[in-house]
Formats: structure tokens, sequence, C-alpha cells
């Protein structure tokens, strides 16, 4: 069974996350979600934390080995200073994690060491699609072989990064599976479309990508010509978004609850009136139950057990309700203060709202 107890690295991990979030994503939030736009300087300082780093290992640039419980648990507090600024962060690794998990060790040579050890660069992937009954595992983007090459056709939304990106992981239905297709920046039918306006996170520039008869050699489908399996990926990136889901609820419920201790009403703290005290226990109580979801579904990814992939969608499902719920209250308990902007609790609203749309935009 796992521990209840980080490792001594996985705490020092943390700590120095927590400071980085509280220290610089949450002062600069509010400025980058009105700018919409992190700045370089603090994107970088982030990748300079070495999340994604400590999870490759030396051969391929990186300074360790993939720990989807310690992924989760930065991820979380990263998510509690700032949730756009810490997708923004992780964006290389949409790119990077799944060839860690399926490449070929070609591909892993290629392009692993290029991401990890220099400083970040916009690497990122394509999975999400318009469609209202969208499913990952059965995407309406194709890719049908001719001759030595793969055509890929179809649109994808919510492609962060996508304008500058150096390479994209383009995901596509091939014979009834999902596969992914390494495109380098530049290549020919890959129609990037104007940045999308979300409701919420603001500062996590996505665009919607076009691919019109977009040839891709052989050697680039993820895991070379005998393909990959996909339930890992999906498995894994949906741990990370409940990771990210339960890290601004934290904040969320944080912030409620100590403005209900400060905030009188009538001449009582609000958070004395019994409707608002339930509803803080409720919120305390989900965000527990939830953030272990997340953390048994990454320890059993790392410990190879037989049903993960169910304890990844109960999580992830989980986590995205919970996202909603609490902050939801949070702005319910402020009450006017909830929904002006003097507060943060209307801007992770807004954000929270976006986890369930945004599959395959973090991995561990």
């Amino acid at each position: 069974m796992y521990s209840f107890e980080p490792s001594e690295e996985q705490q020092m991990l943390m700590d120095v996350v927590t400071r980085f979030a509280s220290n610089d994503l949450r002062p600069l939030a509010r400025e980058a979600d009105e700018g919409q736009d992190f700045s370089e300087k603090v994107i970088e300082k982030g990748w300079e934390l070495g999340i994604l780093q400590a999870s490759i290992p030396e051969e391929f640039g990186g300074f360790g080995d993939r720990s989807a419980l310690t992924g989760v648990l930065a991820l979380e507090e990263m998510s509690w200073g700032d949730a756009a600024g810490a997708m923004a962060i992780m964006t290389p690794g949409i790119f990077a994690m799944p060839l860690l998990l399926a490449g070929s060790d070609e591909q892993k040579r290629a392009y692993l060491p290029q991401i990890v050890e220099a400083e970040w660069q916009p690497f990122t992937s394509a999975l999400i699609e318009y469609y209202y009954d969208f499913d990952p595992n059965d995407l309406r983007t194709t890719a049908d072989q001719e001759g030595n090459d793969y055509i890929i056709r179809g649109e994808k939304v919510n492609v962060p990064f996508a304008k500058e990106a150096k390479a994209m992981l383009v995901y596509a239905r091939l014979e009834g599976k999902t596969q992914g297709f390494i495109i380098p920046q530049g290549t020919n039918g890959v129609q990037v479309g104007e940045r999308h306006k979300l409701l919420g996170m603001h500062a996590l520039p996505n665009y919607p990508v076009r691919f019109d008869d977009v040839h891709v050699p052989k050697i680039n489908r993820l895991g070379g010509e005998a393909g990959h399996e996909f339930a890992p990926i999906l498995d894994a990136s949906r741990i990370a978004i409940a990771a990210l889901a339960v890290g601004l609820s934290r904040a969320s419920y944080e912030y409620s609850r100590d403005y209900a201790k400060e905030r009188e009403v009538f001449g009582v703290k609000a958070a004395q009136k019994q409707a608002i005290a339930f509803m803080l226990a409720e919120m305390a109580t989900e965000i527990e139950a939830t953030r272990l979801l997340v953390w048994e579904a990454a320890w059993k990814i790392d410990n190879n057990k037989e049903d993960i992939s169910k304890s990844a969608y109960l999580a992830y499902y989980g986590a995205v309700d919970l996202a909603m719920m609490v902050t939801d209250r949070a702005v319910q308990i402020l009450g006017g203060h909830g929904y002006i902007r003097e507060h943060p609790v209307e801007k992770w609203m807004r954000d929270g709202r976006g986890f369930a749309n945004f599959t395959g935009l973090a991995i561990v």
C-alpha cells in the first residue's frame, strides 16, 4: 500500500514548488489573466524547478526516473499558485512524456535531450476536438497510410502554444485506434487559427489547428511503425488534470475560509454562520477525498497495477466536479465580493470550468 508521507526528495520538491507558487505565480496571476500572458521570466523560472526533467532518465538528458506520484504532488502545489501558469510551464511535457512512455528509442534520442537540456521551449500536442461527443478513444481526425507516409486530416482545438511550437504531437484515428504522430514546425498543411478567447485560463495561449492532407513519414508515428498503446498516455493525462483541479480547489477553499473567519455579518463572523460552516466543511471533505483518489491513481501507475485506467478515470471526473463545486461555493461565501475582480475566487471559478475540456493538456 502507498504511504501517506512523501519521501524526503518529494518533500524537498514540494517545498520548492510551494515557494514558487506562493512568491511568483499567485502574485502575478491576476496581471497574467488580464494581459493574457505570463512573462517569459516567470515561465523560465518555473521550468528551472526541473519537474519534467526529474522524470526523464539521464540517457535522454534528464536527471531522474518517472514518478507519477511526484508529478501530481508538484502539479497540485503549482496549480494552487495558478493553474494557467502551471499548464503553461508544463506544456513541453505534453510532448515529452508521451515520447518517454511510448516513443521509439530513436524518437526519444531525437527530441527529449533538446527539450529537457535547454531553456523552456514551446513543444505541444493536439488531442481535443470540436465535437460535443468528443472521445479521445474515437477521434474524428484521421491518419491514412499512403506509401511511406501517413496523411493526417482533421481539426483540433485547445492546442497550447501552437503558433510557436517547435514540434507538435498530433493524435488521430488509425485503423480504429488513437495514435500519435510527430509533426515538426513548418510542415505543409498545418493551419494554426486565431487564438481562442476562453472563459478562463486567459494566460494560457490556446489555438485551433487544422490539418489538411499533412504528410507524416512512418518514422514519425509515435512508437515507430508498430505504433503504441494510447491508454497509458490518457491515464497519465487524466491524473495530471485531476491534480491541477485539486490544487485550484484548495486555493479557493482556503481563501474563502480565511475570508469567512474575518468577515463580520450582523456582528458575527461569517464562518460561524451554520450555512457557511457547513459549506466549508463539505468543501474540505471533498478536497481531501478527491486528493486521495488522485494519489492512489498515481501510485498505481508507479507500481504497474492492473486497474490503472479505472482509478485515473474516477480521479479525473471526481476532480473536475470538485473544482466546479468548490469554486462556486467560494464565490457564494464571499457574497458580493465574490463576483468582483478584487478577489481571486471569480477567476478560479472561470479557470475551474475549463478542466472538463482540457484532457491531454497535462501529463505526468
